[in-house]
């Protein structure tokens, strides 16, 4: 009878403890979910305030906050890229400068000539002082990029060095690159193992068919790019930049998020760069939402000579062509349209003496369509209305050499920068169907005339 008395105690003290614990349980649960509910609550708030979506999510996860990004400056290297298919030859196929403003979310890709001269007599001018040449010597790219900031005055930090073999894992890892080959290639060097034969138009590009697209330079038959799109070179680099535009659009869809781990495995075996993790991670929250239409390209100016005694070919690049190009391209673009408007307005005032002049000459000067350099800033707010206007230019034998996007407008408008004639202007408004000519003299423009793209071009 005891020891029934005894159990049941037992058993009732067990169950005491056992109520016990799944209060305290409860509790620690209870503290827990509060704690995560609070923890999740802070998460979003700092998020929404960092900018909300996938950048306000990774701007707080990298510890940012609303100041961050305010105190961000205009990030700025140089991308090279290098051929690895000769032992030791290690050649500069690409040359670009990049640039990324987080706070305007406007961006710039400048090609570099892969001939540009580097020395300081190019009446003496040697292969071995062409830029390309300079990584080969010692797999150095600080010389290059001394060279560049020789060159146009930016004082670039940072630099990039991409090998072949970065480009084609990369396109693979991603599923390939849609792309639209501008032309039928057709190339073989068996002294490179280099073999080109695409097909011209839209199509998936895998990692092998994203590196012959940009090493093609000519047909075997001597054929190039047309001269509206840019010979030889110059429609290398355009080739290049255009394809560069689609990898960064591309490679950031939500679904490649998953492949990062691919991406960095890539980027650790064939990538070379001075980049510090530290400053990376500040700019990759806010790279991540970047609109490729608010990417503004362009190629060094200059020339192609071999008026040397050794009769090579080089590039020559023009200085005071190149210091008003840089400005237009890594200065005045982030400028506010007022800002632009009071300095043009100054500069207008400076030269009222030569106004007639001006005039005068404008039914003769720039009659050749093949002579117009044409910018093209798409506003339409519809980012397929860039490339609609570029192939209806080109198409008329016009030169575009410049695209970038600006605020949505309205209206159309063609702005006469270089005293073009009213015949070409008028043919240009006939082209694009719509557009209102204003004239805006500029002797530091690089371009002769800017095409504001608005809502009613379609």
């Amino acid at each position: 009878m005891e020891k029934n008395k005894s159990n049941k105690r037992n058993s009732n003290s067990n169950v005491n403890v056992k109520k016990k614990k799944m209060k305290t349980w409860k509790k620690v649960i209870l503290i827990i979910l509060l704690i995560l509910t609070i923890s999740v609550g802070v998460f979003a708030y700092k998020s929404h305030r960092n900018g909300g979506g996938l950048t306000g999510m990774l701007a707080t996860v990298a510890g940012h906050d609303e100041q961050t990004k305010k105190n961000l400056g205009e990030f700025k290297c140089l991308i090279l890229g290098i051929s690895t298919d000769q032992d030791g030859v290690d050649l500069t196929d690409t040359i670009m400068v990049a640039s990324y403003n987080p706070n305007t979310q406007k961006a710039t890709l400048l090609s570099i000539p892969r001939d540009t001269y580097t020395g300081k007599n190019p009446a003496k001018a040697t292969a071995y002082e062409k830029i390309n040449a300079l990584y080969s010597r010692k797999h150095r790219p600080d010389e290059t990029l001394e060279a560049v900031n020789e060159i146009t005055g930016l004082g670039i930090e940072y630099y990039v060095v991409v090998k072949t073999e970065a480009l084609i894992k990369l396109v693979d890892v991603i599923g390939g690159v849609t792309f639209n080959v501008p032309i039928d290639m057709n190339y073989d060097d068996v002294t490179q193992d280099l073999h080109i034969h695409l097909k011209k138009g839209e199509q998936l590009l895998n990692g092998e068919q994203a590196e012959q697209l940009v090493r093609f330079r000519h047909n075997n038959d001597g054929t190039s790019y047309p001269e509206e799109y840019g010979d030889n070179d110059t429609g290398r680099m355009r080739t290049q930049r255009d394809f560069i535009m689609q990898v960064i659009k591309q490679t950031a869809k939500p679904e490649n998020i998953f492949k990062i781990g691919q991406i960095l495995d890539v980027a650790k075996e064939y990538v070379i760069t001075n980049i510090d993790f530290n400053v990376a991670k500040d700019y990759i929250p806010y790279a991540v939402e970047f609109n490729t239409d608010n990417l503004l390209t362009a190629t060094l100016p200059g020339e192609n000579t071999n008026k040397n005694t050794a009769k090579t070919w080089v590039f020559v690049h023009d200085k005071e062509e190149t210091e008003a190009l840089i400005q237009e391209l890594f200065y005045d673009r982030d400028k506010t349209e007022e800002e632009l408007n009071q300095e043009n307005q100054i500069s207008g005032d400076n030269t009222t003496g030569n106004n007639t002049a001006s005039t005068n000459s404008k039914t003769t000067s720039s009659t050749s369509k093949s002579n117009i350099k044409i910018e093209i800033l798409n506003g339409s707010g519809v980012s397929q209305n860039l490339q609609k206007a570029v192939d209806d230019l080109e198409g008329a034998g016009y030169k575009v050499t410049r695209t970038g996007s600006t605020n949505v407008t309205s209206k159309t408008t063609i702005i006469d920068k270089k005293d073009v004639s009213q015949n070409l202007l008028t043919n240009i408004k006939e082209i694009l169907e719509v557009g209102t000519i204003q004239e805006s003299t500029s002797s530091s423009s690089k371009v002769n005339i800017t095409i504001i793209l608005g809502k009613d071009y379609n």
